[in-house]
């Protein structure tokens, strides 16, 4: 038997619910900070398809050419079976290529494509607008101890 009163149950409905215990926990936190970025970047770019999803990736993508897929999956925390699903369909969509490495015939590279380029030049530009609107209200050098703080986290789960 539930004892909330109706007016309780109809200011719920107007506001957000709370998190209980889980409000103050920073891995809590982190993943829905994760989803909600996510989802406002993805959504004001539908017409690129899941690049910026994969932004990520592209962008280590393009730092690094010709990686082999496991480094690649190991940079960003993910299973090789998982990041292959992720490659083939940015392969399909021409964003990137894989092809042999010259050094290790058995390995499979991982490059941009011209297009593939062009698509992470543009959404660059405008993460960098989006995470301006993300961090509204913090001050500089809030902004760079919270990127530095969670490198340490990151840091600090990668071991």
């Amino acid at each position: 038997m539930h004892d909330s009163s109706a007016s309780e149950v109809a200011d719920t409905k107007d506001s957000l619910l709370r998190n209980g215990p889980l409000d103050r926990s920073l891995g809590y936190r982190l993943r829905l900070a994760q989803i909600f970025a996510y989802r406002n970047f993805e959504e004001t770019h539908l017409d690129q398809g899941v690049a910026p999803r994969y932004l990520g990736l592209l962008s280590l993508v393009s730092a690094n050419p010709g990686q082999p897929q496991n480094k690649l999956a190991e940079a960003v925390g993910l299973q090789k079976s998982s990041l292959v699903t992720i490659l083939d369909r940015l392969e399909k969509d021409g964003i990137l290529e894989r092809g042999p490495i010259p050094e290790d015939r058995r390995a499979k590279g991982v490059w941009l494509t011209e297009r593939g380029a062009q698509v992470v030049e543009e959404l660059s530009r405008d993460a960098s607008a989006h995470e301006e609107r993300m961090t509204r209200g913090l001050s500089e050098a809030d902004r760079a101890r919270l990127i530095d703080m969670l490198g340490q986290v990151i840091e600090n789960l990668r071991s």
